[in-house]
C-alpha cells in the first residue's frame, strides 16, 4: 500500500493503493505506520531529516473510501479513528513533510495536503479541494480551521460551502499550494524543498516550525476516539447515502 524510498535524508513515502489511493482505515493506519518509522528514524540526529508524501502519476488521493464509509457504523467508525491518527501523525510530527500532489487530491487528499509543512502540484487538468458538501458530508470545524489557516478566512468561508474544486493556477493563486510545476518535476522538486529543510541548522529549524506550526498542532488535541465519536453518530445521513450510492455505481 505504501512504497518506500529514501533520497539521502529525505524518505519518501509514496501512496499505493490502485486505482486512487482511497483512504481505507488500513491504507491510513499504513500511511501512519510509515510516518511513525519515518520520524523514529529521525531521532537523535538520525539518517532521516525530512518527508515526501507522494502518489501515483495523476492521482495523489481520492479521498476516504467511499465504501467503507458506507458499509456500516462499526467501519465508518474504525475509519474515522484511523484517518484522524494519520492526520495527528502529520500535524504533530517533528520531521518537516512535502506533499508532492502528483494529480488530483479532493476531500481526504486535500486534508492531507494541508497539514504538511509544503505542497508541490503538478501543472494540469488536475484539481483539489474540499468537496465533501458535494457528496452530503460535513468537512468538520478543524478541517475548516487547517484550510482557512492557508488560504484565509474569507477565502476558507466562499470556497468550503460550496465544496468547490481548484485547478493547479487556482490553488496557487489561493495559497493552498506552494508551487505549481510539470508532472515530472511533482516528485523530484518535494524532495528538493525536503532536502532544503532538513539541511538546515536543525535547532533553529524546529524551533521556528513549532513556532509557525503551534496553531495547527492545537487544533489536534482531541482524541481519536472522541472524533469519531463526535462525527459519526450523524455524519452519514440520507443525502450521503444518496449522493454516494451515485458514486458507487459509476464505478
Amino acid at each position: 500500500m505504501v512504497e518506500i524510498q529514501d533520497h539521502g535524508p529525505v524518505r519518501e513515502i509514496r501512496l499505493a493503493r490502485a486505482p486512487v489511493n482511497a483512504l481505507s482505515a488500513q491504507f491510513a493506519g499504513a500511511i501512519d505506520a510509515a510516518l511513525s518509522d519515518a520520524y523514529a528514524a529521525g531521532e537523535g540526529g538520525g539518517t532521516v531529516r525530512a518527508v515526501v508524501l507522494s502518489g501515483q502519476p495523476g492521482m495523489f488521493s481520492a479521498g476516504l473510501d467511499v465504501r467503507e464509509v458506507m458499509a456500516s457504523a462499526a467501519s465508518l467508525r474504525a475509519l474515522m479513528v484511523a484517518f484522524w491518527r494519520l492526520q495527528q501523525r502529520i500535524a504533530l510530527g517533528p520531521l518537516p513533510v512535502v506533499a508532492a500532489l502528483t494529480g488530483h487530491a479532493p476531500a481526504g487528499g486535500t486534508v492531507l495536503a494541508v497539514l504538511c509543512d509544503h505542497r508541490v502540484m503538478a501543472e494540469g487538468k488536475f484539481r483539489m479541494g474540499l468537496n465533501e458538501v458535494q457528496v452530503g458530508l460535513f468537512p468538520g470545524e478543524t478541517i475548516f480551521r487547517c484550510f482557512e489557516r492557508l488560504v484565509g478566512r474569507g477565502r476558507a468561508a466562499a470556497l468550503l460551502p460550496r465544496g468547490a474544486m481548484l485547478t493547479p493556477a487556482e490553488a496557487l493563486a489561493a495559497g493552498l499550494v506552494d508551487e505549481v510545476v510539470e508532472p515530472a518535476r511533482v516528485v523530484p522538486r518535494a524532495i528538493e524543498l525536503a532536502a532544503e529543510c532538513a539541511a538546515l541548522p536543525p535547532m533553529a529549524y524546529r524551533r521556528t516550525r513549532a513556532m509557525v506550526r503551534a496553531d495547527l498542532a492545537a487544533l489536534f488535541a482531541a482524541s481519536p476516539e472522541e472524533i469519531a465519536r463526535q462525527m459519526g453518530d450523524d455524519w452519514v445521513t440520507d443525502e450521503t447515502r444518496e449522493k454516494m450510492s451515485a458514486i458507487l455505481a459509476r464505478r
